[in-house]
């Protein structure tokens, strides 16, 4: 493996010595830039805004936001919101990905069921999920059931459309083997359908990890008490632009938080594609 080897040149008494050399290999040199990149803009943000170049009112500095974060922590707010929020996301998402595993293992699988489902999915997938929100409300009510119905509506339907699209790639031949052996439709499922289809199941678990993030704030924005979202919404009208960045950081927080732990998961459970 290459590595890229950065020499720094001492000067003692008047002579040049090279004695310090850092080997960075291309691994250590991504890292060191998905560290520092960040930091970088953070820093040009600071600066521009001490100098007045922004309007800080409206795009506060990053200290300015540290220092709100600091005090809702201590206020309780902040946790509380996190709470109410992962609670939201955390049931509408399991009740999306379950159904749309066990739905997409079924389209793929057996042609009746794709002939039945596979229209629905094609007619009711365009309409943007936010739209039907206020048919949710005057069915569910502006409690907590319509705002995870929201999220779970979100979520099903990448997790279904990829784990069929898992399935149907299958070579043919694994099932010809397992129908040869007699296999039942269970063994279908935990034999050929959920080890093969693995990796685009976890493909449509990402994407609605992805989905129930940005459907949280949406749903908290109308008859909420509490939540991320809900925090977005009324910095807006009291104008409390710290306050409405700090639920930003959260939100990127969660949503990179989410996307490891998928990762980990999938790591753990497909091992050679860690390899």
């Amino acid at each position: 493996m290459s590595t890229l080897q950065v020499t720094k040149v001492v000067t003692v008494n008047g002579t040049q010595i090279e004695n310090l050399k850092l080997g960075l290999n291309p691994v250590q040199r991504r890292r060191l830039l998905a560290v520092g990149s960040p930091i970088l803009l953070l820093l040009i943000w600071q600066i521009l805004g001490i100098l007045h170049w922004i309007n800080v009112k409206d795009f506060p500095t990053p200290t300015t936001i540290v220092s709100t974060m600091i005090s809702h922590l201590a206020s309780g707010v902040l946790v509380e919101d996190i709470k109410t929020s992962l609670y939201r996301i955390a049931l509408g998402f399991v009740f999306g990905a379950v159904p749309g595993v066990v739905l997409g293992l079924s389209v793929g699988l057996f042609p009746f069921m794709r002939a039945l489902i596979e229209p629905i999915v094609y007619t009711t997938y365009p309409i943007p999920k936010l739209a039907i929100m206020p048919l949710l409300m005057i069915i569910f009510g502006l409690g907590e059931t319509e705002k995870i119905v929201l999220i779970a509506l979100g979520v099903v339907y990448p997790v279904l459309i990829n784990t069929a699209a898992g399935v149907l790639e299958l070579d043919s031949r694994y099932l010809d083997v397992a129908k040869n052996f007699g296999a039942s439709k269970l063994e279908y499922y935990r034999t050929v359908a959920i080890p093969g289809s693995i990796p685009m199941i976890f493909t449509g678990l990402k994407i609605g990890v992805a989905e129930a993030l940005l459907l949280i704030v949406a749903a908290e924005m109308v008859g909420a008490q509490s939540g991320i979202g809900y925090r977005i919404w009324m910095s807006y009208e009291v104008y409390d632009m710290s306050t409405m960045f700090v639920s930003f950081v959260l939100m990127s927080a969660l949503g990179y938080i989410f996307s490891i732990l998928v990762d980990e998961i999938e790591m753990l459970v497909v091992p050679w594609k860690r390899k």
